[in-house]
């Protein structure tokens, strides 16, 4: 019983940052050497449809800016969708083999879109500024 004590808002809260931190860290390994960037999307990530001059450059733009956006709690359920449209791009195109990595971010992903930031974020405050407001 006393474990049911622990806030979702925190779990939510660990779980915007982790993801933020995984993407984070990717996008900036892609922009510390954007020509070793170009190549790996060429020749190992192989994204199919989209030439590596514009999968890359995609990437690297999610990887940079959904991160923020969870950090701050702000758009949070936006913010997942392309997270996780590019977890199953990896996942299925590009490293199959680390199935329970994307398993594990998956899990945080939807958790935050199914159940929203919680209350330690700016999409909660101003949920209820707007809800007070219309009052």
């Amino acid at each position: 019983d006393r474990l049911e004590l622990l806030p979702l808002s925190l779990l939510q809260f660990m779980a915007r940052v982790s993801m933020a931190t995984i993407f984070w860290r990717a996008g900036q390994s892609k922009l510390a050497n954007w020509d070793l960037t170009l190549q790996l999307f060429a020749s190992e990530y192989k994204v199919p449809v989209l030439p590596p001059e514009l999968a890359a450059p995609m990437a690297a733009s999610v990887e940079l800016t959904t991160p923020i956006l969870l950090i701050l709690g702000l758009a949070t359920r936006v913010a997942c969708l392309p997270m996780i449209g590019m977890t199953l791009v990896i996942q299925t195109f590009v490293y199959p083999q680390s199935w329970v990595e994307h398993l594990t971010w998956m899990t945080f992903l939807l958790l935050l879109l199914s159940r929203g930031p919680g209350v330690i974020s700016l999409d909660h405050v101003f949920k209820r500024i707007f809800d007070h407001g219309a009052k």
